[in-house]
């Protein structure tokens, strides 16, 4: 008897512990003409050491764990929200576990899923002072080269609290140490994010980089106009730091522009080769700005 009460006990427990845990309340899904392409499933897999790839096919979203909790970096598309669930629970996690989400920039297709990753997990949500005021008010701010979309495609659902940090901050989750560098033009909020992953004794630097596209409304000028300043020297500022940071393994927001699906492919028919994740001579990230910087120049060349 003592046996079966203890045995009941523990079913009650396990059952009243399941039902507490919060379940995903995913957002009406955006429509636009990549959407579909971009949410894509992809199956979540391990970068390095404890960083892991949640996103789609066509949208990056990272997981750094640890036994103190986790943080997420980006949420996709609103519709990409049960995609991340999935993966974070395939690799053997929790999305319960999450205690910081970080965005890139609040975009409708890298910030669409963080207010419901928000509210299964009640984690922290943090940006840059620009990116928060995005993500708090549900879309692109008047000084965003992208505005002039209109309201209904550049919506998110609102995020209701936002930690701002500033440029070279660094945020902790227990021995998890991410820190911010802010790097606007694309966004006035952008910011790439920097840490460390390790796997033994070999610990790498790990950064992922914000979009550096100078991708706009029509009417908008990087160069400036009646109703704008120009922002030429901060976005060339801003491609130029992501081109210092120490960098052994760089992933994009969008992970075509990183060759996040060759280096995967590569890997799995070289298992027991060098991970092609880490670049051995640290240029991705050199790599990934000169591009960025060819792609700007060009743009600048159409507004003189």
């Amino acid at each position: 008897m003592k046996v079966l009460h203890l045995l009941a006990l523990v079913g009650f427990a396990t059952l009243s512990w399941g039902q507490a845990l919060p379940s995903l309340r995913p957002d009406p899904p955006h429509v636009c003409s990549d959407c579909d392409e971009w949410n894509r499933p992809q199956q979540g897999f391990r970068i390095y050491g404890n960083t892991y790839y949640v996103g789609t096919a066509g949208l990056s979203a990272l997981l750094i764990t640890s036994d103190k909790g986790h943080i997420l970096l980006d949420g996709a598309l609103t519709q990409s929200a049960a995609l991340i669930d999935a993966n974070i629970r395939q690799l053997g996690f929790q999305t319960t576990d999450i205690r910081l989400i970080v965005n890139s920039h609040a975009h409708f297709d890298h910030a669409g899923a963080i207010a419901a990753l928000q509210r299964v997990s009640g984690a922290t949500v943090a940006a840059s002072a620009q990116g928060a005021r995005a993500l708090q008010q549900g879309g692109a701010t008047p000084d965003d080269p992208q505005y002039g979309f209109g309201r209904a495609p550049n919506a998110i659902p609102p995020v209701a609290k936002v930690q701002v940090v500033a440029d070279g901050e660094v945020l902790r989750v227990g021995g998890l140490a991410l820190k911010a560098h802010l790097t606007p033009g694309h966004t006035p909020g952008s910011t790439t994010w920097a840490w460390q992953s390790c796997e033994g004794p070999r610990c790498v630097n790990v950064v992922y980089a914000d979009s550096l596209n100078a991708v706009s409304a029509p009417k908008f000028r990087f160069t400036g106009d009646g109703t704008a300043p120009n922002i030429v020297d901060s976005f060339r500022n801003s491609i130029n730091k992501v081109a210092s940071l120490p960098c052994d393994i760089i992933v994009s927001v969008h992970p075509s522009f990183t060759e996040i699906d060759a280096k995967l492919k590569r890997r799995a028919q070289q298992p027991d080769g060098p991970n092609p994740f880490i670049d051995a001579q640290g240029q991705g990230c050199r790599a990934y700005a000169a591009g960025a910087m060819k792609r700007l120049e060009a743009r600048l060349a159409t507004e003189r």
